[in-house]
């Protein structure tokens, strides 16, 4: 290029000189022509030249201004939690000015790098770290609230739950299939929903994922955005596999964890890359199953990681040794960790500074819904699409919120009918979003769980249940629960669920204890006949209910039916002939409406309750000949709210009463007590014994004040005041002073087993007070 500019100088500093040696021997009319022809012929080829030369040094000056600024490629290991030094470097990146053109990551590289790619800049990226919670994620949690009625019961009845098949118990695939983590990449990747070719985003980028079943690297660079970002950081027995087109596949970090091959195919001239994988460790440093898992991994990795970083322009790897692949509580540490290792590069990135204000600016989500044209539901054989549509909760043709697909994807979770659970949002010919969800049937149809109580009326027991799925219909559940302890008990339940529809249930249920009482269940008539203030009883329960019920509104449970009763209470202190004071069948019909969106049923921090329940007893064999048929009504309203982070409030407000002539009175309201599973018309009220103030109605308000000084440790002290008796509303006397108070000062420690709870309960009217225990969840 040079040789050829000087050549065209030298031409034309020759022209020049020779039409100045000729001119002179030109005179005349004939020497000025000639002088005119020569000037305009020296500058048309002045002219030419110059032309040419201009372009020549324009080209090489363009050609310099591309090499000045190469197409820069972004590589992103994975790492688990060590991956948010990740936004570290970001963070510095941004501060030189360096532009990324591609981005390729692994495992949580690629959450990050996905994040990044699709418009958020690295302050943002760590504002969303910071606001998740990782131990719900790695924990697969479900909100309370996001869970229909039965699930709701089955969480708080077990602790252990496993898959029992062909009289052999199972262990899960894996803690968590991943749902959590999918719904808020979901929502933080909404703006670029319909972008199925990762080249088209933002920043192009590409993801790495390992097909389990080959062994080999799968390449992902198009489809749904968070479901590639899952299946790139499905880390092995953390995370369950994730199915795409037909392949099963989990991390991509166990066959490659540094694509930097990958973004090279993709145009970039220069690679910056970020290592936050381990090193191999020692013995002394293996001593927890994810280190051992990460040491596994990284076995045949380091060896090739000496290649790529020799082919990296910058390489970047932080000191993280400090920090475990599930150090999520230590992210801003780490994420310092990440800036100190960009800023010790600090010269090198600083020259690829294309000095431009390029920092992705992502858009807030102000709007995040969606209109759903159409829901598609995929691989369904043992379940109905009705099923499925109404545990999600709402219908196509619907604008729904990403909470709201949230919700209905934990409610289909929560049912364990399905191993596998994934989505994407596609537009549609007609430029509106349809849904697919793609369903995998779990093959566990039975369960065995296990649980523990203790409490002061039930005392010790051992629950185990025995669950098996679609044993008659597509959509039923048959579930039994023994309690082996002081007291037998069962439980049976049979359930059709027909989502949108009306279901069908039959219910079955024995209770029993052993207990000093000061109630008789007669209006004290037995106790002054006696001449005795308390009365050791054998009292036992047996229930049968069929029903049917529904969901009304998508947030009320609404159900109606019959029910068959046998109570049968005895007492062996006393000394007449005849032990048994009730022994009666009962027929009757119930219906009810229930709401509950608290977040925890026993220590709740939001949320509301209420349930309203009807029942009228049309027959009984009346043992006692004192049977007319009557009405009970009785309400429920709970309320709960929490300020100053800790410190929490829960108001209750119950009340309930019998309409008809006067009749049998055993199954009337009984206060008193703590920590039981409440049957029939019984009631907690502190600073009573269990099952000491009855009535046929009665009303109730409790105040409770909770401090969670501690992560799931909490000190409690509530207040509860009552009127109960005879006709009490038709008497006017419900609205009087209070006639029963009661206080209660606590401990409780929420466990794996269900709250542990030690509560002292006093009243003012009482001589002493009351320590009661409680343990597990109550059954």
């Amino acid at each position: 290029m040079y040789i050829f500019c000087l050549l065209a100088i030298f031409l034309l500093s020759t022209l020049s000189f020779f039409y100045k040696k000729r001119m002179p021997l030109q005179s005349g009319l004939n020497s000025n022509r000639l002088l005119q022809k020569s000037v305009f012929n020296t500058k048309s080829t002045f002219y030419i030249l110059f032309s040419i030369i201009f372009s020549l040094f324009t080209q090489n000056s363009y050609s310099q201004d591309t090499i000045k600024r190469p197409k820069i490629g972004l590589v992103l290991s994975g790492g688990g939690a060590k991956g948010f030094a990740h936004i570290g470097v970001l963070k510095v990146l941004e501060q030189a000015g360096v532009k990324i053109d591609y981005i390729g990551g692994t495992s949580m590289g690629a959450v990050v790098g996905g994040l990044y790619a699709s418009g958020y800049n690295a302050s943002q990226i760590d504002s969303i770290f910071q606001d998740t919670n990782f131990d719900e994620l790695i924990q697969d949690y479900i909100p309370r609230t996001s869970k229909s009625f039965y699930e709701k019961r089955n969480d708080e009845m077990y602790a252990i739950s496993l898959p029992f098949n062909k009289f052999s118990i199972g262990v899960p695939i894996a803690l968590s299939k991943g749902m959590y983590n999918y719904n808020l990449l979901s929502k933080l990747t909404n703006s670029v929903r319909n972008i199925n070719n990762f080249e088209e985003l933002p920043i192009p980028f590409v993801c790495i994922a390992t097909d389990i079943e080959t062994g080999k690297e799968v390449v992902l660079k198009n489809g749904f955005l968070p479901q590639a970002l899952l299946a790139s950081s499905a880390f092995p027995t953390l995370f369950s596999p994730v199915e795409i087109d037909g392949r099963i596949l989990i991390d991509g970090g166990v066959t490659n964890n540094y694509p930097i091959e990958e973004v090279r195919k993709m145009g970039a001239d220069f690679i910056i890359g970020v290592d936050v994988q381990d090193d191999l460790k020692d013995r002394n440093s293996l001593k927890e199953a994810t280190r051992i898992l990460v040491q596994i991994s990284n076995l045949q990795m380091i060896e090739s990681m000496k290649k790529k970083i020799s082919k990296t322009d910058i390489y970047i790897k932080p000191d993280i040794r400090d920090f475990t692949v599930i150090s999520f509580s230590e992210g801003a540490d780490i994420i310092k960790k990440g800036e100190e290792a960009a800023f010790a590069v600090y010269e090198q990135i600083k020259k690829l500074s294309s000095g431009e204000d390029f920092v992705l600016q992502h858009k807030k989500l102000t709007n995040d819904s969606i209109y759903l044209d159409n829901i598609s539901i995929k691989n369904l054989k043992n379940y109905t699409r009705s099923y499925v549509i109404g545990k999600l909760g709402f219908k196509q043709g619907s604008t729904i919120t990403y909470n709201d697909l949230r919700d209905g994807i934990n409610k289909l979770n929560s049912t364990q009918n399905f191993s596998g659970i994934s989505y994407s949002i596609d537009k549609n010919v007609s430029g509106c979003d349809d849904l697919n969800v793609f369903l995998t049937e779990s093959t566990n149809k039975t369960f065995l769980k296990f649980g523990l109580h203790y409490d002061g009326l039930y005392k010790s027991a051992v629950l185990v249940n025995f669950t098996q799925k679609k044993t008659l219909f597509k959509n039923d559940v048959f579930s039994l629960d023994i309690g082996l302890g002081d007291n037998v008990r069962y439980n049976l339940d049979y359930y059709i669920d027909n989502g949108f529809y009306f279901s069908f249930g039959f219910k079955s249920r024995y209770n029993s204890f052993n207990r000093n009482v000061t109630t008789d269940f007669n209006d004290g008539q037995l106790f002054d006949q006696l001449g005795i203030n308390s009365l050791n009883v054998d009292f036992s329960d047996f229930t049968n209910q069929a029903y049917i019920q529904t969901i009304f509104a998508q947030k009320f449970l609404i159900g109606s039916g019959l029910e068959f009763k046998h109570l049968k209470i005895k007492s062996k202190t006393l000394e007449t002939t005849t032990q048994v004071f009730e022994d009666s069948n009962y027929a009757s019909a119930f219906g009810y409406l229930k709401y509950d969106s608290f977040d925890n049923k026993y220590f709740p921090k939001k949320g509301w309750f209420f349930q309203g329940d009807v029942q009228s007893y049309l027959y009984s064999s009346d043992f006692t000949n004192q049977f007319n048929e009557f009405t009970i009504v009785k309400g429920d309203f709970q309320f709960t709210k929490t300020f100053y982070k800790k410190f929490n409030v829960k108001v209750q407000t119950d009340a309930g009463f019998s309409v008809g002539e006067e009749s049998v009175s055993f199954l009337d309201f009984v206060l008193g007590g703590y920590g039981y599973n409440t049957i029939n018309n019984f009631k907690h009220f502190y600073g009573y014994d269990f099952l000491s103030i009855a009535g046929d109605s009665y009303i109730k308000s409790t105040a409770t004040l909770d401090v969670e000084f501690y992560k799931k440790n909490h000190v409690n002290f509530s207040a509860n005041v009552a009127n109960v008796d005879n006709k009490l509303f038709s008497t006017g006397n419900w609205f009087s002073t209070p006639k029963y108070t009661g206080y209660a000062i606590g401990y409780g420690l929420e466990t794996i087993l269900g709250p542990i709870e030690v509560k002292y309960s006093w009243s003012p009217e009482l001589p002493k007070g009351y320590t009661w225990v409680s343990v597990g969840f109550w059954f």
